[in-house]
């Protein structure tokens, strides 16, 4: 969904309350019709990236920038799956590259243990799309605590 006509269509049927924003539960509803299966703690933890206000939920530009990024994860994703529908760890490396992060050996492998959901090293696209977004507010996070010299880091 790029055009910003068709986002806020989309983003209006989500509302289904009418209040401007959406809630993780709403997200979560919506993009499973998109075959887009998340755990509603991953859906709670892509609002958080793109909460720019704090409130807990999404308005229309919060969504605008987390579509955005989704676009960019599903992207990296359908160039290097060859038809399988699932990436390899060495695509999945290839494709961090790629959305713009950097782990040394060690955090990769650490990662791809934790979201290899089947334990079989195929990462489908909701596979993926969790590690990303792990990678990303942990990258956030590490960020914001060089920039405050705070020492936790919470995820």
């Amino acid at each position: 969904m790029e055009n910003k006509a068709i986002l806020k269509e989309w983003f209006e049927r989500v509302d289904s309350e009418k209040t401007g924003s959406i809630t993780a539960v709403q997200l979560k509803r919506a993009l499973a019709v998109g075959n887009l299966e998340l755990s509603i703690s991953v859906v709670e933890q892509m609002i958080r990236m793109y909460d720019f206000d704090r409130n807990g939920t999404m308005s229309f530009e919060e969504f605008v920038a987390l579509n955005k990024f989704l676009l960019k994860v599903q992207h990296a994703f359908s160039d290097l799956e060859r038809g399988r529908g699932y990436l390899v760890p060495d695509d999945v490396y290839e494709a961090l590259v790629k959305i713009g992060f950097s782990l040394d050996s060690p955090s990769f492998y650490s990662v791809c243990e934790s979201f290899d959901q089947k334990k079989n090293g195929r990462f489908r696209l909701d596979d993926f799309m969790s590690l990303c977004i792990f990678v990303h507010s942990a990258s956030c996070q590490l960020s914001d605590m060089k920039s405050t010299r705070m020492m936790s880091l919470q995820l």
